[in-house]
């Protein structure tokens, strides 16, 4: 008995070197990539299209919000008209008579400057240009369409100034609005992040599960194989009951059909994976997992405190409420006092010169624009809304409905994460067990198998026996490989849950969002 035992682990010993050697030798020669978890996780959080698109949402509500502040900077406006040309007929009231019809028409060269200066109290300061040349003509219908032209010159410079009061800042509440848009989209961003790195440990593992379960059906064909072999034998020696072979040769197929339909649905969850990671899909990967882990202890009350104070869906909601905070302002200030102030004054010159060139021209603007009395003015106004029959109260109290149901959302929330939490934590301690005891049962498995498979050599067993003995330790193996993917997924889904890592007592933030 000792001899045969010593015989058997020692051809087991062999056939399991060469296997390694084989599949070695397969991966080098087919070029497979080796992955890790860590890697995978650092590829798809670069590479994945799910990243790639959130990094261009999260660009545009930066940009958003960097345009709303670009708002208070200067604005310096140019433009040219080079030319404007019209003709058109035009109608002449007489005081005495009825209107005459005459054809006018102009041909412009020129251009405006406008420069406004953006004040921090919403209101502007603005300088703005205007000079151009037109050559104007004139066809009078009751001088029997006599034209009359004239080359002239326009010119115009003029100050103004504008700002509100009594009223709140409208440029720094759109900032506002925009910066807290744009912290949202970054939190969201957070979240989208470690949903992609759950994501791709359920399929990382998943790949990994369904490779364990290939190779556990390509040791289980190598055991029947062997079955069949020492079967052969028997039936030649004429020590075998009938049908014994014929069990054996349906094992041995039925085994073989287990590893190419293992082998189908491993390869389709390799593509799935790669497209989730973003690689391409004829790269050949061979993703590897350390089956040992050491066990952590989770507090749970520091559990509920870091996915309160860590979670995305908390910072968002908190954003949602100041968001709507502005929108009830905004409806107050429908029916509010309000009043401005405004000014400007500007000088303009036109040429009086019948003819002349452009130079000409253009100094008889300037001058007439020192004789010509500046135009100016300046306006204060009000305004107070009297009677509006409900309409400002109305629309306010819809804000200030919508305002609570955003607080009450933050609170459902908050009691949402804690339950959350406390039912991960529980479940990461049951993984936890459930996979140690698994793992003794597969190691008390294999030893029993391997007893069952010396019996059969001895005589001890049928074949249909030891096929029963092989089933019972493929479910051992394959409740192993589930239990250890479900601990993993569950740590993992602890993390994305409490955004801290408790294995290495860090948090995955490295500052809050202010």
């Amino acid at each position: 008995m000792s001899n045969i035992l010593h015989k058997w682990m020692d051809y087991r010993w062999r056939l399991l070197v060469l296997l390694c050697l084989l599949s070695l030798a397969g991966m080098q020669a087919s070029g497979m990539k080796p992955i890790t978890y860590d890697e995978a996780i650092r590829i798809a959080l670069g590479e994945s299209y799910t990243v790639k698109y959130y990094k261009e949402e999260i660009d545009a509500t930066r940009y958003s919000y960097l345009y709303t502040r670009s708002e208070f900077k200067p604005l310096l406006d140019f433009n040219l008209f080079t030319p404007s040309w019209n003709e058109a007929l035009t109608a002449i009231s007489q005081a005495d008579g009825l209107p005459v019809y005459n054809s006018t028409g102009s041909l412009q060269a020129g251009g405006n400057l406008n420069f406004t200066y953006v004040l921090p109290t919403g209101g502007n300061f603005a300088f703005s240009s205007r000079m151009y040349w037109e050559n104007y003509r004139t066809t009078l219908s009751e001088r029997e369409n006599e034209e009359l032209k004239r080359d002239q010159v326009y010119s115009r410079f003029a100050l103004s100034f504008s700002q509100p009061i009594f009223t709140a800042n409208k440029l720094k509440e759109n900032m506002k609005v925009a910066e807290l848009d744009y912290r949202k989209s970054t939190c969201y961003f957070t979240r989208v992040q470690m949903d992609i790195v759950y994501d791709v440990t359920e399929s990382f593992y998943q790949v990994y599960k369904l490779a364990y379960e290939h190779k556990i059906n390509q040791d289980r064909l190598v055991n029947s194989r062997e079955a069949y072999r020492i079967t052969k034998l028997k039936q030649e020696m004429g020590n075998l009951p009938e049908g014994e072979m014929l069990i054996a040769e349906i094992t041995v197929a039925q085994d073989e059909a287990r590893v190419m339909e293992s082998e189908g649905r491993l390869e389709a969850a390799k593509d799935d994976f790669k497209l989730l990671i973003g690689l391409e899909l004829k790269e050949e990967i061979d993703l590897q997992a350390d089956m040992e882990f050491e066990a952590f202890l989770i507090d749970m009350q520091q559990a509920i405190d870091e996915a309160l104070r860590n979670r995305m869906e908390i910072q968002e909601n908190n954003l949602d409420i100041q968001l709507q905070s502005i929108e009830v302002k905004r409806a107050k200030r429908e029916r509010e006092f309000k009043g401005s102030i405004s000014a400007y004054y500007d000088f303009t010159g036109l040429s009086t010169r019948e003819d002349g060139t452009l130079g000409e021209l253009t100094g008889s603007s300037f001058r007439n624009m020192v004789d010509r009395p500046s135009n100016r003015g300046v306006a204060f106004t009000v305004s107070y809304p009297i009677a509006d029959w409900g309409r400002a109260k109305n629309q306010v109290r819809r804000e200030q409905v919508r305002l609570k149901q955003r607080e009450l959302n933050l609170e459902n929330t908050k009691r949402i994460i804690e339950r959350e939490v406390r039912e991960i934590v529980r479940s990461v301690y049951e993984a936890e067990k459930r996979f140690r005891i698994n793992r003794r049962n597969q190691e008390v498995a294999v030893e029993s198998y391997r007893i069952s498979q010396l019996r059969f050599e001895n005589g001890d067993m049928t074949s249909q026996e030891l096929s029963i003995e092989q089933d019972r330790l493929s479910q051992v193996q394959l409740s192993y490989i589930e239990s250890y993917v479900t601990y993993r997924l569950s740590v993992a889904n602890l993390n994305r849950k409490t955004m801290y890592d408790f294995e290495n007592k860090r948090s995955f933030l490295l500052e809050n969002p202010k």
